[in-house]
């Protein structure tokens, strides 16, 4: 398989999956595009042979099916390999795990559009005063403080749901502007974050990410410069 995703630092929805495909060990060929959203760019010529959306990421099988869509690509991941815990086992934790993934999918537009992922930028100064002046963001953050908080005080830890799965990968890019801007977190929940950060897969997209050192001004409403 191939699984073509954009910039490390900056695509949230790209690191979804190939987290996902790293915590099992699944084999696949990486295919980063720079991002570039000019009319004609390379970034959108190489996409449209694959996807009507012109957004990445897209896993393409080696027949050259493409599957698009952070949710389609779990779901396709899980059919392929049902022997993974992908989605929890049981039944009904399976139906809680995939409520949680379509909430974060569909859910939270103010966290994302005011504290867009940046994994090596430390703009904890922008999450305190989008806090102190936007309540939705309050809002927003404490939801999320509690699917984590309640989640893990039901199964136990360490991750949402025991073991690592989806679910964890959908949220991996919610931890990274949760540090990125300071954002607050109850003990459980923060100590939750860290062991996420610490997670095979997750930890290697950190690494890559600072490792890519570029700076697409488009990206960053906080920054002129990497310095």
């Amino acid at each position: 398989m191939q699984l073509i995703i954009g910039n490390k630092n900056y695509s949230s929805w790209s690191m979804r999956p190939w987290v996902l495909l790293k915590a099992f060990g699944i084999p696949f060929e990486e295919r980063k595009l720079r991002f570039d959203f000019t009319p004609g760019s390379a970034f959108y010529q190489a996409l449209a042979a694959y996807t009507p959306t012109s957004k990445v990421p897209v896993l393409v099988e080696d027949d050259g099916f493409a599957v698009w869509d952070t949710l389609a690509i779990a779901e396709h991941i899980a059919e392929r390999h049902p022997e993974l815990p992908i989605w929890p086992r049981d039944a009904r934790q399976r139906s809680r795990a995939r409520s949680l993934c379509a909430e974060m999918h569909a859910g939270f537009s103010t966290l994302r559009n005011l504290c867009t992922m940046n994994i090596e930028a430390a703009l904890p100064e922008v999450g305190a005063k989008h806090l102190a002046e936007n309540a939705q963001l309050r809002t927003e953050v404490a939801r999320i403080d509690a699917i984590w908080s309640q989640q893990l005080a039901a199964s136990g830890g360490p991750f949402l749901f025991g073991e690592f799965g989806a679910v964890d990968a959908y949220f991996a890019p919610v931890a990274m502007r949760f540090k990125t801007y300071g954002l607050p977190l109850s003990e459980a929940s923060a100590a939750y974050a860290q062991r996420l950060a610490a997670a095979p897969g997750v930890r290697e997209w950190i690494a890559d990410s600072l490792a890519e050192q570029d700076f697409l001004d488009f990206e960053e409403p906080y920054r002129s410069g990497r310095d």
